[in-house]
């Protein structure tokens, strides 16, 4: 399998492209500089921002599906994500790439009520913009003729990979931590599943 990783340079995403390769698949990855991606076999780097059509649509070309772990910095404009995720949708239809799996958020949606009191007051104060961003990309999303699982995880940390979690479209579940690691790794596994087809589903520890 070919993919293109968008936000593959730290976090899910560079996780995401290191598990891709001991698959045994090829990664392309979108970044503002090659030298963010480390050189290894089987990856490809596109130098350039994920709101320009041109350099997407470099990317995605004859890749099998794409994902998306586009994250909120300082140096970011506002609304990265979701104006990110339009433009590759756009490119993904053009090119003909079917099948999309994008990070969101636990809390996103219909899961305000998995997390705790405490972040659900971070939702309405210090993380409201970044969630409303996360809600419009899952929108995007719903409203495309793309294959697409939008996967929301819990807490995320740095932990080694355990190989166990909790994933599912119930909303009873509360949110727990998860590593990074693990959430790279439903992630990757939904570009060729059907279960989660055009849903939402949590991973939680």
């Amino acid at each position: 399998m070919k993919i293109a990783v968008f936000g593959g340079t730290r976090g899910v995403g560079a996780e995401a492209v290191r598990q891709a390769l001991a698959r045994g698949w090829r990664c392309r990855v979108l970044a503002r500089s090659a030298d963010r991606v480390p050189e290894l076999p089987g990856v490809e780097v596109v130098v350039g921002d994920v709101l320009d059509p041109e350099a997407v649509g470099r990317t995605l070309y004859d890749c099998d599906g794409a994902v998306i772990a586009l994250g909120q910095t300082r140096r970011n404009p506002p609304r990265l994500c979701s104006e990110g995720t339009r433009v590759i949708v756009d490119a993904m239809q053009q090119q003909g790439v079917p099948r999309v799996v994008a990070i969101s958020a636990m809390g996103v949606g219909d899961s305000y009520a998995q997390v705790s009191v405490v972040f659900r007051l971070l939702i309405r104060t210090l993380m409201k913009e970044l969630m409303m961003d996360k809600e419009r990309l899952e929108r995007i999303l719903r409203y495309s003729d793309r294959d697409w699982v939008v996967v929301r995880p819990g807490r995320l940390t740095h932990r080694p990979a355990r190989g166990q979690w909790r994933a599912g479209t119930d909303r009873e579940t509360g949110a727990g931590s998860v590593s990074r690691a693990d959430v790279a790794t439903f992630l990757l596994d939904q570009l060729s599943e059907d279960r989660y087809l055009r849903q939402t589903p949590y991973i939680t520890g």
